[in-house]
Order: structure tokens, then C-alpha cells, then sequence
């Protein structure tokens, strides 16, 4: 949501795409290592405290909470590097609720925030690279 609220106030509606695209990656990315690993979630392992919200069925590690919330902040850090705290700052709560909420261990998040840094960083270079080579290419 912040990605549009910026893309559109910006008028740069391929910070929208970026946006979406990190997170798209890093949501297939996440469920697939999740679906691989196969690591229980902590109500599975611990019966008490009861979590606050209802477990996923997916595993646990990583989390994808928190891997789609660090791309987008590092895809909107890397637009405006202005507001690189507060995008850090919001993915880190989210990456924190989900471990008080009870369904993620620690390094699920931990995990998940590295993650989505490093696929975000990832495309952030592949965009760099196709506007680099678009560049390079001469008319005709």
C-alpha cells in the first residue's frame, strides 16, 4: 500500500511495479523455501501460550511476513533513500508481530528479513542492468 500511496504522490508508477514485484518475488520465493524446509511453527512444538492469531499450514521458516515487508522497504529505501528508516522501521514491526503473535520462531523472521532484502537487491540490480543495456543499444 505505501509503494502506491508513494507511486502515485511521486507520479513514478514504476515504483508501484517495483514494489509489487519485489513483494510478488519474495512471496513465491518464501513460500517455496517454507513448503522445502518444513519447519514446524512454534503452536505445533509448544501447546501453550495459545498463538493470537490462526496458524498457517504452510512451515515456518521464513517467514513471509517478514521477507515480502524487508523487499519493499529495500525497493522504496533504494527510491528515496529519505525514507529508508521509516520503511525499515515498519518492516521490523511486522517482522516482530509475527513472532509475538506465535507463529514464528526468531530466526523465521531474521531469515525472512535477509531474505527479502537480498531478492530485492537482486532485482533492483537486474532493473539497473536492463536500463543499462537499453542505453547501450544504438537506434535501428
Amino acid at each position: 500500500m505505501a509503494g502506491l500511496a508513494l507511486a502515485v504522490l511521486w507520479r513514478r508508477p514504476w515504483l508501484f511495479v517495483l514494489v509489487l514485484g519485489a513483494a510478488a518475488l519474495a512471496d513465491a520465493v518464501s513460500y517455496g523455501l517454507r513448503e522445502w524446509i518444513g519447519r514446524e511453527r512454534p503452536p505445533l512444538v509448544y501447546p501453550e501460550p495459545k498463538p493470537l492469531v490462526s496458524v498457517p499450514g504452510s512451515g515456518s521458516f521464513p517467514s513471509g511476513h517478514a521477507t515480502i515487508a524487508f523487499a519493499c522497504a529495500t525497493v522504496i529505501a533504494w527510491a528515496s533513500p529519505k525514507l529508508a528508516v521509516p520503511a525499515f522501521v515498519l518492516a521490523a514491526a511486522i517482522a516482530f508481530s509475527r513472532v509475538y503473535d506465535g507463529v514464528h520462531w526468531p530466526l523465521d523472521v531474521l531469515g525472512g528479513a535477509i531474505l527479502g532484502v537480498l531478492l530485492a537487491t537482486a532485482l533492483l540490480k537486474l532493473v539497473e542492468a536492463l536500463r543499462r543495456s537499453r542505453r547501450a543499444t544504438p537506434p535501428g
